[in-house]
């Protein structure tokens, strides 16, 4: 929202907004570019003059500023209406989707363009190295957009992605996410192949291969269809992988290349970025001098310090099949370390039972885990919560080592007793986690 009010402003409109909470960096970008912030909500805060309210998809009704809206009859829209009315309309727009590898996938691909010199357009949910922002709107023919499946707004239920004008769209993999959205895995295939329905005829969509989810998904579709993965039957095949502790190499459609990431996730998502880049235009040669320069996303895997020998790790994974992933690179990565993996419950899915056994498997890859308290916990129905006691008890059952620890402190003052010369401490969540990291690095030291 914060870039594209910017993005409006440049253009010429008068732009004012609200939110819940207005804190720094993006209240010093926007205030920086002239625009009014208010905090809180209230009737007020619409100008009387104002044409046209933008509502995110984090306002439902009730909200003082959406009723007054609604009320004043004034013309409103959601965030993607804008992106499509304003930005994407007559552009060349990849659409990068998938319950994983999203923010990964369309940071490469943008990266790599704007390396090419093709200056693009991105709307990316992270904050890539390179980059320098999450957002970024230009006069290019080219828009990388992170293709979200959360729905639109409280008066548009459909996909984000579904507005986003796509000619060529990236499925990573679909698996079942957002429970507070979606009854079930159908709901989510549905709404996948909406969005492949509306790729033009001469564009294209890259599909995991190795999926089949991802397979049956793009069975029908009316667009081209390429598929990427490392088995035989894919048609852009990853070959001769190998992995080190500085990253990883792999060779596809006969060109070798290397990114300075490890795990067999990332190399996948970078595939997927190479097989855009080529559909873009780009050569072979722009395509490997820009993932070896690619420097990663903040949050993805991030040395937030060492003390003593000990790193602690930020990790935005909160899925079952992230948490195994990022457990998987980090043990490429760091080979010989004892692995600590502290993971806060939080997003609307793995606050609910239904990922109970498959956090469990997940969790117990590591040496040590441990599970925080379920913040807001009273939002979720009491029959529908996880259990992170039980959780911890059936990491132990797998063979693992697990504790349920209720807050921050009691997390950090077990970490620092026992973490030991050369381990790894990963911190997995979406959220702030209570500033545990900076405590663990304060507490270690």
């Amino acid at each position: 929202m914060g870039a594209v009010a910017a993005a409006m402003k440049q253009r010429g409109y008068h732009v004012s907004g609200s939110d819940a909470n207005v804190y720094p960096p993006m209240s010093d970008f926007l205030r920086d570019q002239g625009i009014v912030l208010t905090e809180g909500y209230a009737e007020e805060h619409i100008p009387h003059d104002a044409e046209v309210v933008i509502i995110g998809n984090a306002i439902s009704r009730g909200n003082p500023e959406a009723e007054a809206a609604l009320d004043r009859k004034l013309l409103y829209h959601s965030l993607p209406e804008v992106l499509k009315e304003y930005f994407l309309r007559g552009k060349r727009n990849f659409v990068v989707s998938g319950t994983h590898g999203k923010t990964t996938t369309t940071s490469m691909l943008a990266w790599l363009l704007k390396r090419a010199g093709r200056d693009p357009g991105y709307l990316i949910g992270g904050l890539p190295k390179n980059l320098g922002c999450g957002a970024h709107f230009t006069d290019s023919e080219f828009n990388v957009l992170e293709g979200d499946e959360y729905d639109t707004a409280f008066f548009d239920k459909r996909s984000k992605f579904l507005h986003y004008l796509p000619e060529c769209v990236v499925i990573n993999n679909i698996e079942f996410d957002h429970a507070d959205i979606y009854n079930s895995l159908d709901e989510i295939k549905l709404t996948f192949r909406r969005l492949l329905n509306i790729v033009p005829r001469r564009g294209l969509a890259l599909i995991n291969g190795d999926e089949p989810t991802c397979l049956e998904v793009a069975a029908a579709a009316p667009c081209p269809v390429t598929t990427v993965g490392f088995g035989e039957n894919c048609t852009l095949r990853i070959e001769q992988v190998s992995y080190d502790c500085d990253g990883s190499s792999f060779v596809l459609d006969g060109t070798s290349y290397r990114i300075l990431m490890t795990g067999e996730f990332n190399v996948r998502n970078a595939a997927m970025a190479a097989a855009a880049a080529t559909f873009a235009g780009l050569t072979p040669q722009e395509i490997h001098d820009g993932l070896l320069a690619f420097e990663g996303i903040a949050r993805r895997q991030e040395l937030k310090g060492e003390v003593n020998g000990i790193k602690v790790i930020d990790d935005f994974a909160h899925h079952p099949t992230a948490i195994r992933l990022a457990v998987q690179s980090l043990r490429q990565r760091h080979p010989n370390a004892r692995l600590w993996v502290l993971f806060e419950p939080r997003s609307n899915t793995t606050r609910r039972a239904v990922f109970q056994t498959e956090l469990a498997d997940a969790l117990a890859l590591a040496d040590r885990a441990v599970v925080a308290a379920i913040p807001d916990l009273h939002k979720i129905p009491e029959n529908d919560r996880l259990d992170p006691s039980r959780l911890s008890a059936d990491i132990a059952s797998r063979g693992g080592h697990g504790w349920y620890l209720q807050n921050v402190d009691e997390i950090v003052k077990k970490v620092a007793a026992e973490a030991e010369h050369g381990d790894i401490i990963a911190v997995l969540s979406n959220g702030g986690f209570d500033g545990i990291h900076q405590k663990l690095l304060d507490a270690l030291a």
